[in-house]
């Protein structure tokens, strides 16, 4: 079997790429892949991303097209990347175990958080990030920072930013989590929903291949991001609002945290809700209902 993987060619989306590569071909040692790079809405487009366009295909939407038209047999993703609705054709085929959910600071001197000098700057381009941050510390300015990890940690160097803010999951698979100074409580700074996740994207007639895949598909992952997902389209897609979701399943038990703001701050909700894991998408509708 030969697979065409599409991907973004960012060297984050390449090291998850190399990383999805080697659980296909783990499973079948005659099966070749051949990797093609597809450039997306948000590789081009270098404006601060719009809160309105947040999981609406802007690092998607071209590789979803090449999948539906057969250039691609397999999409990689970062699963916080994702709509919670995709096209008609597509699924979600398998979701590995999971990295690192949480979000980090990485400070021009290694100064956490509470140690920045009055006012510093902090770049992210997440209207999520920056609501938790200035529920932190009300004196920072959050200012638009965008690219890939190297272009903004160049920027950090070269620019009047005294940190940022980034995903711990991705400097890790760089091989760059000596950078990081500081990790925040994923229960209080809460994650992107799915953040952490690689998302491996086919088309749902591929019988063959989907049948393969789901032998890499990781069910806890898979059950906490489902929820976190699903508490997200509850509340209308994050297409708006800045919107955060963490799941964590023990035993049959699942506790999902969750948070809702307006960009400017005014709103900010927090909160948390436990119930049965089978009971995912009730738990993520009660904790909508609950923030509100």
């Amino acid at each position: 079997m030969h697979i065409i993987i599409g991907t973004r060619g960012s060297d984050l989306a390449l090291a998850q790429t190399d990383i999805v590569k080697k659980l296909v071909t783990s499973l079948d040692p005659s099966i070749t892949v051949e990797i093609k790079v597809i450039k997306t809405e948000g590789d081009k487009n270098m404006a601060p991303i719009p809160t309105d366009v947040v999981g609406k295909g802007w690092f998607t939407k071209e590789i979803e097209k090449a999948l539906l038209t057969r250039e691609i047999d397999l999409a990689e993703h970062s699963l916080k990347d994702l709509g919670e609705v995709l096209p008609e054709g597509l699924i979600i085929s398998a979701i590995p175990a999971r990295g690192d959910v949480r979000d980090v600071l990485v400070s021009k001197n290694n100064i956490q958080v509470k140690d920045l000098p009055e006012g510093a700057i902090i770049g992210t381009d997440s209207a999520r990030r920056k609501v938790l941050l200035l529920q932190m510390r009300s004196d920072l300015q959050v200012e638009s920072v965008r690219g890939n990890v190297n272009t903004r940690l160049r920027k950090l160097q070269e620019e009047d930013y005294d940190a940022l803010v980034l995903a711990a999951a991705g400097l890790q698979r760089l091989g760059m989590e000596d950078i990081i100074t500081e990790y925040f409580d994923p229960f209080e700074f809460i994650p992107a929903p799915g953040q952490g996740a690689i998302a491996i994207q086919t088309r749902s007639s591929d019988t063959e291949l989907n049948r393969l895949l789901v032998k890499i598909n990781d069910t806890k992952t898979e059950l906490e991001t489902i929820a976190e997902r699903l508490f997200t389209k509850a509340m209308g897609g994050g297409c708006k609002l800045p919107v955060g979701a963490y799941a964590v399943i023990e035993g049959d038990q699942l506790k999902l945290y969750g948070m809702v703001a307006e960009e400017d701050g005014s709103y900010f909700r927090k909160g948390s809700i436990t119930g049965k894991a089978k009971d995912v998408e009730k738990l993520g509708k009660d904790l909508v209902l609950r923030l509100q």
